[in-house]
Protein backbone atom coordinates (compact mmCIF):
# COMPACT_ATOMS: atom_id res chain seq x y z
CA UNK A 1 0.00 0.00 0.00
CA UNK A 2 1.29 3.71 -0.91
CA UNK A 3 1.67 6.35 1.39
CA UNK A 4 -0.60 8.25 -0.37
CA UNK A 5 -3.43 5.95 -0.25
CA UNK A 6 -3.14 5.87 3.54
CA UNK A 7 -3.25 9.01 4.19
CA UNK A 8 -6.16 9.40 2.33
CA UNK A 9 -7.76 6.58 4.65
CA UNK A 10 -6.45 8.11 7.50
CA UNK A 11 -8.42 11.56 6.54
CA UNK A 12 -11.80 9.46 6.13
CA UNK A 13 -11.36 8.08 9.41
CA UNK A 14 -10.71 11.56 10.93
CA UNK A 15 -13.44 13.13 8.81
CA UNK A 16 -16.06 10.33 9.74
CA UNK A 17 -14.52 10.49 13.40
CA UNK A 18 -15.25 14.19 12.98
CA UNK A 19 -18.50 14.54 12.14
CA UNK A 20 -19.76 11.65 14.20
CA UNK A 21 -18.57 14.08 17.30
CA UNK A 22 -20.20 16.83 15.71
CA UNK A 23 -23.57 15.69 15.18
CA UNK A 24 -25.75 14.74 17.96
CA UNK A 25 -29.56 13.61 17.86
CA UNK A 26 -31.72 13.70 21.17
CA UNK A 27 -34.36 11.62 21.91
CA UNK A 28 -37.98 13.52 22.70
CA UNK A 29 -38.10 13.21 26.02
CA UNK A 30 -34.88 13.93 26.96
CA UNK A 31 -32.26 17.10 27.14
CA UNK A 32 -28.40 16.73 27.06
CA UNK A 33 -25.75 18.94 28.77
CA UNK A 34 -22.76 20.32 26.71
CA UNK A 35 -19.61 21.61 28.22
CA UNK A 36 -16.87 23.15 25.92
CA UNK A 37 -13.21 22.18 27.22
CA UNK A 38 -14.95 21.49 30.63
CA UNK A 39 -17.20 24.70 31.24
CA UNK A 40 -21.25 24.32 31.08
CA UNK A 41 -21.64 25.82 27.11
CA UNK A 42 -25.01 24.62 26.29
CA UNK A 43 -28.11 22.47 26.33
CA UNK A 44 -29.30 20.33 23.69
CA UNK A 45 -32.76 20.04 23.08
CA UNK A 46 -35.08 16.88 21.69
CA UNK A 47 -33.71 16.38 17.87
CA UNK A 48 -30.49 17.10 15.42
CA UNK A 49 -27.70 19.30 17.21
CA UNK A 50 -24.52 20.44 15.84
CA UNK A 51 -21.49 20.49 18.08
CA UNK A 52 -17.99 22.01 17.75
CA UNK A 53 -15.86 18.63 17.59
CA UNK A 54 -13.32 17.97 20.28
CA UNK A 55 -14.45 21.22 21.86
CA UNK A 56 -17.74 20.30 22.81
CA UNK A 57 -18.61 17.29 24.61
CA UNK A 58 -22.18 15.77 26.06
CA UNK A 59 -21.58 15.73 29.80
CA UNK A 60 -24.89 14.76 31.21
CA UNK A 61 -27.82 12.97 29.46
CA UNK A 62 -31.10 13.65 31.48
CA UNK A 63 -34.53 12.78 31.33
CA UNK A 64 -37.10 15.54 31.14
CA UNK A 65 -39.99 13.03 31.58
CA UNK A 66 -41.77 12.88 35.45
CA UNK A 67 -39.48 10.67 37.30
CA UNK A 68 -40.76 7.94 40.09
CA UNK A 69 -38.90 8.28 42.97
CA UNK A 70 -39.69 5.60 46.23
CA UNK A 71 -38.58 6.33 49.28
CA UNK A 72 -37.79 3.39 51.46
CA UNK A 73 -39.70 2.56 54.37
CA UNK A 74 -37.99 3.74 57.74
CA UNK A 75 -38.86 3.99 61.08
CA UNK A 76 -40.06 7.02 63.00
CA UNK A 77 -40.74 8.24 66.51
CA UNK A 78 -43.72 10.46 66.95
CA UNK A 79 -44.48 12.81 69.68
CA UNK A 80 -45.54 10.01 72.47
CA UNK A 81 -43.01 8.02 71.42
CA UNK A 82 -44.43 5.77 69.74
CA UNK A 83 -42.28 3.56 67.06
CA UNK A 84 -44.06 3.69 63.28
CA UNK A 85 -43.08 2.73 59.99
CA UNK A 86 -43.93 4.83 56.94
CA UNK A 87 -42.54 4.72 53.08
CA UNK A 88 -43.87 7.54 50.57
CA UNK A 89 -43.60 7.51 46.59
CA UNK A 90 -42.73 10.90 44.66
CA UNK A 91 -43.23 12.02 41.11
CA UNK A 92 -40.66 14.56 40.09
CA UNK A 93 -40.02 16.65 36.87
CA UNK A 94 -36.43 18.05 35.64
CA UNK A 95 -37.55 21.66 34.74
CA UNK A 96 -34.22 23.27 34.78
CA UNK A 97 -31.18 20.79 33.70
CA UNK A 98 -28.30 22.69 34.20
CA UNK A 99 -29.24 23.64 37.87
CA UNK A 100 -30.34 19.73 38.04
CA UNK A 101 -26.80 18.86 36.65
CA UNK A 102 -24.89 21.37 39.00
CA UNK A 103 -26.75 22.19 41.82
CA UNK A 104 -26.38 19.14 43.89
CA UNK A 105 -24.40 16.27 42.77
CA UNK A 106 -27.38 13.63 42.63
CA UNK A 107 -30.70 15.17 42.60
CA UNK A 108 -32.48 11.71 42.63
CA UNK A 109 -30.71 10.61 46.23
CA UNK A 110 -31.08 13.96 47.11
CA UNK A 111 -34.64 14.55 46.87
CA UNK A 112 -34.99 10.71 48.32
CA UNK A 113 -33.37 12.05 51.24
CA UNK A 114 -34.95 15.33 51.67
CA UNK A 115 -38.02 13.86 51.52
CA UNK A 116 -37.33 11.21 54.83
CA UNK A 117 -35.87 13.85 56.68
CA UNK A 118 -39.07 15.86 56.19
CA UNK A 119 -41.41 13.34 56.81
CA UNK A 120 -39.43 12.03 60.04
CA UNK A 121 -39.97 15.84 61.23
CA UNK A 122 -43.55 16.37 60.29
CA UNK A 123 -44.69 12.74 62.26
CA UNK A 124 -42.63 13.27 64.91
CA UNK A 125 -44.63 16.46 65.78
CA UNK A 126 -47.73 14.36 66.11
CA UNK A 127 -49.45 11.53 68.54
CA UNK A 128 -49.42 8.32 66.96
CA UNK A 129 -53.22 8.54 66.86
CA UNK A 130 -52.95 11.44 65.21
CA UNK A 131 -50.27 10.18 62.41
CA UNK A 132 -52.15 6.96 61.42
CA UNK A 133 -55.19 9.26 60.80
CA UNK A 134 -53.42 12.25 59.03
CA UNK A 135 -52.69 10.86 55.76
CA UNK A 136 -53.31 13.62 53.61
CA UNK A 137 -52.29 16.47 55.99
CA UNK A 138 -48.77 14.54 56.22
CA UNK A 139 -48.57 14.62 52.40
CA UNK A 140 -50.21 17.96 51.89
CA UNK A 141 -47.08 19.08 54.39
CA UNK A 142 -44.57 17.17 52.61
CA UNK A 143 -45.36 18.20 49.69
CA UNK A 144 -45.02 21.91 50.70
CA UNK A 145 -42.16 21.56 52.65
CA UNK A 146 -40.23 20.07 49.68
CA UNK A 147 -41.21 22.16 46.98
CA UNK A 148 -38.41 24.73 47.64
CA UNK A 149 -35.55 22.97 48.01
CA UNK A 150 -36.66 20.93 44.90
CA UNK A 151 -36.72 24.38 42.83
CA UNK A 152 -32.81 25.14 43.90
CA UNK A 153 -32.28 21.62 42.21
CA UNK A 154 -34.13 22.01 39.20
CA UNK A 155 -37.14 19.70 39.71
CA UNK A 156 -40.62 20.20 40.24
CA UNK A 157 -42.57 17.96 42.86
CA UNK A 158 -45.40 17.29 40.86
CA UNK A 159 -46.86 14.46 43.59
CA UNK A 160 -46.03 12.86 47.10
CA UNK A 161 -47.82 9.49 47.96
CA UNK A 162 -47.55 8.01 51.55
CA UNK A 163 -47.52 4.44 50.57
CA UNK A 164 -48.13 2.93 53.94
CA UNK A 165 -48.03 4.12 57.29
CA UNK A 166 -48.49 1.88 60.54
CA UNK A 167 -47.47 0.86 63.87
CA UNK A 168 -44.17 -0.99 64.02
CA UNK A 169 -44.70 -4.75 65.05
CA UNK A 170 -43.46 -4.13 68.45
CA UNK A 171 -46.40 -1.14 69.01
CA UNK A 172 -48.97 -3.40 66.66
CA UNK A 173 -48.13 -6.25 69.61
CA UNK A 174 -48.76 -3.43 72.60
CA UNK A 175 -51.82 -2.13 70.72
CA UNK A 176 -53.39 -5.87 70.76
CA UNK A 177 -52.52 -6.10 74.35
CA UNK A 178 -53.86 -2.48 75.00
CA UNK A 179 -57.40 -3.57 73.10
CA UNK A 180 -57.77 -6.82 74.68
CA UNK A 181 -56.95 -5.53 78.00
CA UNK A 182 -59.59 -2.74 77.79
CA UNK A 183 -62.47 -5.37 75.70
CA UNK A 184 -61.74 -7.62 79.21
CA UNK A 185 -62.24 -4.51 81.93
CA UNK A 186 -65.42 -2.93 80.00
CA UNK A 187 -66.60 -7.33 80.25
CA UNK A 188 -65.94 -7.29 83.70
CA UNK A 189 -67.79 -3.80 84.09
CA UNK A 190 -70.79 -5.10 82.23
CA UNK A 191 -70.69 -8.39 84.31
CA UNK A 192 -70.44 -6.24 87.76
CA UNK A 193 -73.70 -3.97 86.48
CA UNK A 194 -75.23 -6.81 85.71
CA UNK A 195 -74.89 -8.77 88.81
CA UNK A 196 -75.79 -5.42 90.70
CA UNK A 197 -79.01 -4.85 88.65
CA UNK A 198 -79.84 -8.40 89.42
CA UNK A 199 -79.37 -7.76 93.42
CA UNK A 200 -81.19 -4.39 93.14
CA UNK A 201 -84.12 -6.25 91.26
CA UNK A 202 -84.02 -9.37 93.83
CA UNK A 203 -84.28 -6.97 96.75
CA UNK A 204 -87.36 -5.08 94.95
CA UNK A 205 -89.05 -7.97 94.73
CA UNK A 206 -88.35 -9.55 98.19
CA UNK A 207 -89.70 -5.91 99.30
CA UNK A 208 -92.75 -5.53 97.09
CA UNK A 209 -93.34 -9.65 98.15
CA UNK A 210 -93.25 -8.49 101.87
CA UNK A 211 -95.77 -5.67 101.32
CA UNK A 212 -98.11 -7.31 99.77
CA UNK A 213 -97.42 -10.47 102.62
CA UNK A 214 -98.35 -7.96 104.84
CA UNK A 215 -101.46 -6.61 103.46
CA UNK A 216 -102.77 -9.34 102.90
CA UNK A 217 -102.33 -10.04 106.34
CA UNK A 218 -104.18 -7.05 107.90
CA UNK A 219 -106.73 -7.80 105.02
CA UNK A 220 -107.39 -11.45 106.72
CA UNK A 221 -107.15 -10.00 109.71
CA UNK A 222 -109.90 -7.41 109.20
CA UNK A 223 -111.95 -9.80 107.32
CA UNK A 224 -111.94 -12.58 110.35
CA UNK A 225 -112.83 -9.48 113.03
CA UNK A 226 -115.30 -8.23 110.68
CA UNK A 227 -116.76 -11.93 110.24
CA UNK A 228 -116.52 -12.32 113.83
CA UNK A 229 -118.14 -8.98 114.89
CA UNK A 230 -121.04 -10.01 112.18
CA UNK A 231 -121.53 -13.43 113.75
CA UNK A 232 -121.40 -11.69 117.21
CA UNK A 233 -124.46 -9.45 116.25
CA UNK A 234 -126.31 -12.00 114.19
CA UNK A 235 -126.35 -14.11 117.30
CA UNK A 236 -126.89 -12.10 120.12
CA UNK A 237 -127.64 -13.10 123.42
CA UNK A 238 -128.40 -16.63 121.96
CA UNK A 239 -125.16 -19.39 122.36
CA UNK A 240 -126.84 -22.05 120.05
CA UNK A 241 -125.92 -20.93 117.47
CA UNK A 242 -122.87 -20.10 118.45
CA UNK A 243 -122.30 -23.33 119.98
CA UNK A 244 -123.42 -24.99 116.62
CA UNK A 245 -121.20 -23.67 114.30
CA UNK A 246 -118.23 -23.66 116.75
CA UNK A 247 -119.11 -27.53 116.91
CA UNK A 248 -119.38 -28.11 113.35
CA UNK A 249 -115.40 -26.30 113.12
CA UNK A 250 -113.84 -28.01 115.84
CA UNK A 251 -115.20 -31.57 113.94
CA UNK A 252 -114.32 -30.70 110.67
CA UNK A 253 -110.98 -29.66 112.39
CA UNK A 254 -110.72 -32.68 113.98
CA UNK A 255 -111.83 -34.89 110.55
CA UNK A 256 -108.51 -33.44 108.87
CA UNK A 257 -106.02 -33.86 111.90
CA UNK A 258 -107.08 -37.80 111.79
CA UNK A 259 -106.59 -37.87 107.73
CA UNK A 260 -103.39 -36.71 108.54
CA UNK A 261 -100.13 -39.48 108.41
CA UNK A 262 -98.68 -39.04 111.36
CA UNK A 263 -101.75 -38.51 113.60
CA UNK A 264 -103.63 -42.42 114.15
CA UNK A 265 -105.52 -41.57 117.29
CA UNK A 266 -107.52 -38.71 117.62
CA UNK A 267 -108.80 -37.87 121.17
CA UNK A 268 -112.29 -36.82 120.74
CA UNK A 269 -113.22 -34.84 124.29
CA UNK A 270 -115.80 -36.52 126.60
CA UNK A 271 -118.31 -33.46 126.59
CA UNK A 272 -118.28 -31.85 123.81
CA UNK A 273 -120.83 -29.27 124.43
CA UNK A 274 -119.75 -28.13 127.80
CA UNK A 275 -116.13 -27.66 125.83
CA UNK A 276 -117.57 -25.69 122.81
CA UNK A 277 -119.41 -23.96 126.21
CA UNK A 278 -116.34 -22.62 127.98
CA UNK A 279 -114.82 -21.83 124.67
CA UNK A 280 -117.99 -19.28 123.96
CA UNK A 281 -117.49 -18.11 126.99
CA UNK A 282 -113.86 -17.40 127.05
CA UNK A 283 -114.66 -15.56 123.73
CA UNK A 284 -117.94 -13.68 125.55
CA UNK A 285 -115.47 -12.28 127.75
CA UNK A 286 -112.74 -11.22 125.36
CA UNK A 287 -115.50 -9.06 123.71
Amino acid sequence: MSAGLIIVIALLIFVAVTIAKGVRVVAQGEEWIVERLGKYHGTLKPGLNILIPYLDAVAYKLVTKDIILDVQEQEVITRDNAVILTNAIAFVKVTDPVRAVYGVTDFSEAIRNLIMTTLRSIVGEMELDEALSSRDKIKARLRESIADEAVDWGLTVKSVEIQDIKPSQSMQRAMEMQAAAERERKAAVTKAEGEKQAAILEAEARLESAKRDANAQVMLAEASAESIRRVAVAVGTETTPMLYLLGEKYIASLERLGQGESSKVVVMPADLQETLRGLVGKLGARG
